[in-house]
């Protein structure tokens, strides 16, 4: 497939509205029906065109009243199509570091990297702590990611089924420290980077928060 751009144009029309929806992970036809307002019959002709693209692909099931739902997830192709945060001059940096500084030097080098970026965001965000996740997944959107935040009794968590840093963490994990640094500085709170790092690289930040304590 020829590596270009989606652009705003794609993601106007439906096809390019479940490409958004599956970027933040898999999704039967009655979820996206039911998230883009279609009737399933609609979904399933969108997603047959998007399989012939190979934009797509069914990644399991999902057991139903009657019978099991397939659940679809985007191709290794089409994330390869989204805006990329870093290219192989990146990839080239890091290695360079890694030659010449000690493991302890490199990780505070790409932490302070990573709390000049969160310090320009948090400065676009409020007092508030929701405006301020709102920001960070702005933030990580804006990468290349696509995260959701999730609260539980004792964390916060923010999660991206798309890395924005997915090329330079297969080589380098050091890298989430560059997004754990700059979502600590943009929400204000500590901020534990738990990422999955088995396959495609999936983001996954524990926040511990008063207000959840």
């Amino acid at each position: 497939m020829r590596k270009t751009r989606l652009d705003s144009r794609f993601f106007e029309s439906t096809r390019g509205k479940i490409i958004l929806q599956l970027r933040a992970g898999s999704k039967t036809v009655n979820e996206l029906a039911s998230m883009l307002g279609l009737t399933d019959n609609a979904i399933r002709a969108n997603l047959l065109t998007l399989e012939r693209d190979h934009l797509i692909t069914q990644s399991g099931s999902v057991k139903g009243f009657r019978k099991p739902h397939f659940s679809y997830t985007l191709t290794h192709e089409a994330r390869e199509l989204f805006p990329k945060a870093y290219d192989s001059l990146f990839n080239g940096l890091i290695s360079e570091f890694k030659s010449k500084l000690s493991a302890a030097a490199l990780v505070d080098s790409l932490r302070s990297i990573g709390r000049r970026i969160g310090l320009r965001a948090a400065s676009q965000a409020s007092g508030s702590l929701d405006d301020r996740l709102e920001r960070s997944l702005t933030v990580l959107e804006e990468l290349g990611g696509s995260a959701q935040v999730t609260s539980g009794k004792e964390k916060i968590i923010i999660r991206s089924e798309a890395c924005p840093f997915a090329d330079a963490v297969n080589e380098h994990p050091e890298v989430c420290q560059v997004a754990e640094a700059m979502l600590q500085e943009i929400v204000g709170e500590p901020v534990k980077e738990v990422c999955d790092r088995t396959g495609s690289p999936k983001c996954c930040f524990e926040i511990t928060s008063a207000s959840t304590s």
